[in-house]
């Protein structure tokens, strides 16, 4: 055998360039470790100039075979801050032609027909981008899955509310790209009709709402959701976000004024008044909003009550500390201990329930700080308690996971976003290890990436699917990190193997179950049952409370 035969990259030198045609154009990537990669491939047209705030539109058209080596341009979007940033990579690639798409294939050509699993990423719906090296497709190629990654537009550009523009551009965008995939995959070696539409954080909130929009049916089979839940905004959330914008700018609170401003100062102007929002928090966001069209209603709500009549396969999850990644940038960790009782009145106020469920946290767990109560009622709040109503709804064919290592990184834990690393089976890369930490366990990534890749080819991950037990499946427990939320059955206690717990969360989601209900003004005057008489903290002292959270230092200015 030669030195080239036992080679990759002299054998991928050795294979002409892979070229695929498209319904626009034909495209020529490259074989990379025997993988042919195809990046930057246009789905829709630059959304700039006279299309700015507007529905995607199709590419141009083109002649010749298009060079689609390198990664598109990414979507306008701010920086992290210094505090995220020593965890998070971010790339930027300039250019307008944001729509794009990648494929990682192992066998292009229209006869192979391999399951199809397409990503959308996360970013809180303002950052991100296929981009991200931790997103590398290789390696389900490798495993036989066509693996598709997506940009779409972001923040402002994409979720901005304005009375003469249609509402979720952004969400437009991933059905765009859907419909691309449709259309396209067969020629890259994918199954049309074996497609797998996953994603994180924002990511899985967008996903639940493509599930039940009527336009997207037929074009997915399978859907994963990871730490991220089916929701729709208040309109007005969004307005205001749009308003503080316009005031800033000094402009009408429009697309057509949006559209006359400098996209850098237009960033920079959504970074400051985004500055103190967060999920812990609450606070001015940009995000889907109910539109009478793609999302008619509440996603959730419609997906639980039967509406959206779709036969999705569902795998869905959370990581332990979902929380810390929100809390331990910047020093709010300790903040929120520090405060103590006004802390857990703002996370009252955020999850819009009575003293009843902080009490019932306390009681369940006497031996966590504040911090970590506020942080799992809010985690509850926002994701395990919607992500197991839609279990419920969907029971036989939802799979519940956990994610449960904790990263090598200080107070991070098992936060949001550690799990990407071992489900792309990219541990080993620099900017994985930025929220892992060093030595990340390979046989970790093992298990998760052989279940992800198992659901999109079969639509069974490997474990039993949610019935009345509630069996989750749990990633990377370890004995010695002292998991304090434990399974009814008994602590999370093993050598780092996944293993399946039952009703891991229930008795903590219980308590949701027998809360006094508020709304965002008001909290009842006296709860039910032995909390009665007990004096309540109406809406306005919560309200005050969380605006002390986002201070630096969390106390009032003099």
């Amino acid at each position: 055998m030669t030195a080239d035969q036992t080679n990759p990259e002299a054998e991928d030198r050795a294979c002409p360039d892979p070229v695929v045609g498209t319904p626009y154009g034909a495209v020529r990537g490259r074989y990379e470790q025997g993988i042919a990669v195809f990046r930057g491939i246009p789905y829709a047209a630059p959304p700039f100039g006279p299309r700015r705030f507007r529905p995607p539109a199709p590419p141009e058209p083109w002649d010749g075979e298009r060079d689609a080596v390198d990664f598109g341009p990414t979507a306008p979007k701010p920086p992290y801050s210094d505090a995220f940033a020593q965890y998070l990579s971010d790339p930027v690639v300039p250019g307008d032609d944001c729509l794009n798409l990648n494929v990682w294939t192992p066998a292009p050509g229209p006869g192979t027909r391999l399951p199809v699993l397409v990503w959308l990423h996360g970013g809180a719906l303002t950052r991100g981008s296929s981009a991200v090296p931790v997103y590398d497709g290789r390696h389900f190629a490798r495993d036989g899955i066509v693996f598709v990654s997506i940009n779409y537009r972001l923040g402002v550009e994409g979720y901005g509310l304005f009375p003469d523009a249609p509402a979720n551009p952004g969400l437009r965008d991933q059905l765009a790209a859907l419909e691309w995939v449709h259309r396209s995959i067969r020629a890259f070696g994918g199954d049309p009709d074996r497609v797998t539409l996953a994603g994180q954080s924002a990511g899985a909130i967008s996903i639940g709402a493509l599930i039940a929009a009527p336009q997207a049916q037929g074009l997915f089979r399978r859907a994963v959701l990871q730490s991220g839940a089916p929701e729709a905004f208040e309109r007005d959330k969004v307005r205001r976000m749009v308003r503080r914008m316009a005031t800033r700018l000094k402009i009408p609170a429009t697309a057509e004024a949006f559209a006359a401003v400098d996209r850098d100062l237009l960033l920079r102007t959504q970074a400051e008044v985004g500055r103190l929002s967060s999920p812990v928090l609450g606070g001015p966001a940009f995000g889907l909003v109910v539109d009478g069209d793609l999302v008619p209603r509440d996603p959730l709500a419609s997906l639980v009550d039967g509406e959206a009549a779709t036969r999705t396969d569902l795998l869905l999850g959370w990581t332990r500390d979902e929380y810390r990644l929100w809390l331990v940038p910047g020093g709010l960790l300790e903040r929120v201990d520090r405060l103590g009782a006004v802390a857990l009145a703002g996370a009252m106020a955020r999850c819009h329930c009575g003293h009843e469920v902080p009490r019932g946290y306390r009681a369940l767990h006497p031996e966590a700080g504040t911090a970590e109560i506020v942080g799992q009622m809010v985690t509850d709040h926002l994701l395990r308690r919607p992500l197991h109503r839609l279990a419920d709804a969907r029971r036989g064919t939802s799979y519940m996971y956990e994610f449960a290592w904790p990263s090598r990184r200080p107070d991070l834990g098992a936060c949001h976003a550690l799990e990407l690393g071992f489900v792309f089976d990219t541990g080993h890369t620099p900017d994985s290890a930025k929220l892992a930490g060093e030595g990340a366990p390979q046989e970790l990534a093992d298990a998760m990436h052989a279940a992800w890749v198992r659901f999109a080819a079969t639509g069974d991950p490997g474990w039993e699917p949610w019935d009345a037990r509630h069996p989750v499946r749990v990633f990377g427990a370890d004995a010695s990190e002292g998991v304090r939320y434990a399974s009814d059955s008994g602590p999370y206690a093993g050598d780092g193997g996944p293993y399946t717990a039952y009703g891991p969360r229930d008795r903590e989601l219980a308590l949701w179950a027998t809360a006094a209900p508020t709304d965002q003004h008001e909290i009842p005057a006296e709860p039910p049952g032995p909390l009665a008489g007990d004096r309540i903290i109406r809406s306005r002292e919560l309200r005050s409370a969380v605006r002390r959270l986002r201070r630096p230092g969390g106390v009032r200015r003099q």
